[in-house]
């Protein structure tokens, strides 16, 4: 890995193993068109602003939620490694980091490891309420949108 990736004792982990192979996840998870399909908890939709999957680019969204408005969201990517690795800095609130983590279990089968980062343990314990049970969520719409997708 070429970028540290900071540990804290504040971190929210979920794990998800799809019938799926790597690259097609990885692509679902940075290919604008199907990253705004699934992105976000049950009744979410996004707007992509901006897109630039490499190190220092930014990704800014508008997630629109069910019931209480617009979300604005911007992060910084910090580390790609295709097809296994994403990492990234948010610079909206709540302010934590991201690492996404993919591995080949089959040819057809992928293990992903999504980590929230927090440095503070007011934000970590505010957001791991419902974060466990919004990313299952996420992790749901992530499978229905990799069975649309062509292989």
């Amino acid at each position: 890995m070429s970028t540290s990736i900071p540990t804290t004792p504040y971190t929210i982990t979920s794990t998800r193993t799809i019938t799926e192979p790597i690259n097609k996840v990885f692509r679902a998870w940075t290919e604008p068109t199907h990253l705004k399909n699934w992105w976000g908890p049950n009744g979410f939709t996004n707007t992509i602003h901006e897109f630039d999957l490499r190190p220092g680019g930014k990704w800014k969204l508008t997630m629109h939620g069910p019931d209480k408005g617009n979300y604005e969201n911007e992060v910084e990517f910090i580390t790609i490694e295709k097809p296994t690795l994403i990492y990234w800095k948010r610079h909206s609130q709540p302010l934590f980091n991201v690492l996404a983590t993919f591995e080949e279990i089959s040819p057809n089968q992928t293990k992903i490891i999504f980590k929230m980062i927090f440095d503070a343990p007011k934000d970590y314990e505010t957001i791991q309420k419902f974060a466990p049970e919004k990313n299952e969520e996420n992790f749901d719409r992530l499978e229905a949108e990799l069975k649309r997708m062509p292989d």
